[in-house]
């Protein structure tokens, strides 16, 4: 499944003629779909991987050569800190975060001489239509009940208590972002994401580091 690749070209363009220029474009077409990898069906994997990140690859292909042209922008990516932490039932919302972090992180250096700024917004939970109303679940199976993969139930009913995020003032931050110079890569939004995502990144170095003689193990020898 993709995305209507030439609906993306033709809107980026008729946007860029109708205004002449434009500063900021922000990326925000995203959903949650929650399930085990192989409750997923088909057309749902192909769908998500459509909406998060084939859609907004192409929005920000198509955006480049009208930003080079006016000689620079910003590009606002909405992430998540979803696409540096991963968590079970979740496994196609991250392959989507993770791919577009990926992907932002290398043509930020490729349009960086065109005064052209990318940055990533990695919110964590907050009170919008995302976890209660939008997110989409598989169809479950029973033999993942009472495992961790469907603990994501307990987190879409709000009567379980709201996410701590407060989407206006993530609003006002990610506005205010548009000011800094250079752009920042990442923007973290709330102090829970800021916390799991260090924890889970400095766990992920103290792995990487315990690997150093097998990574040289691999190496011609010194000469050869």
């Amino acid at each position: 499944m993709l995305p209507d690749v030439p609906a993306i070209h033709k809107l980026v363009d008729d946007s860029f003629e109708k205004f002449g220029r434009i500063d900021v474009i922000i990326s925000n077409a995203g959903y949650g779909l929650f399930g085990a990898a192989e409750e997923l069906s088909d057309a749902e994997v192909g769908h998500i991987i459509a909406t998060n990140l084939t859609g907004s690859i192409q929005l920000i292909r198509s955006s480049l050569p009208h930003l080079r042209k006016q000689g620079g922008g910003r590009i606002i990516q909405i992430s998540s800190y979803g696409g540096q932490v991963a968590f079970p039932g979740n496994s196609m919302y991250h392959a989507t975060k993770f791919g577009i972090e990926g992907f932002c992180e290398s043509v930020a250096q490729e349009v960086a001489p065109f005064n052209i700024g990318i940055t990533l917004v990695e919110p964590g939970g907050a009170r919008t239509e995302f976890r209660y109303g939008s997110a989409q679940v598989a169809n479950l199976m029973s033999e993942y009940d009472g495992n961790p993969t469907h603990g994501f139930l307990n987190m879409l009913d709000a009567s379980n208590g709201l996410a701590p995020g407060d989407p206006v003032r993530m609003a006002s931050r990610i506005i205010e972002s548009v000011e800094q110079e250079p752009a920042p890569m990442r923007l973290v939004l709330g102090s829970q994401a800021l916390t799991n995502t260090i924890s889970t990144l400095k766990a992920r170095v103290a792995d990487y580091e315990t690997q150093t003689e097998l990574a040289a193990s691999t190496d011609f020898p010194a000469g050869e």
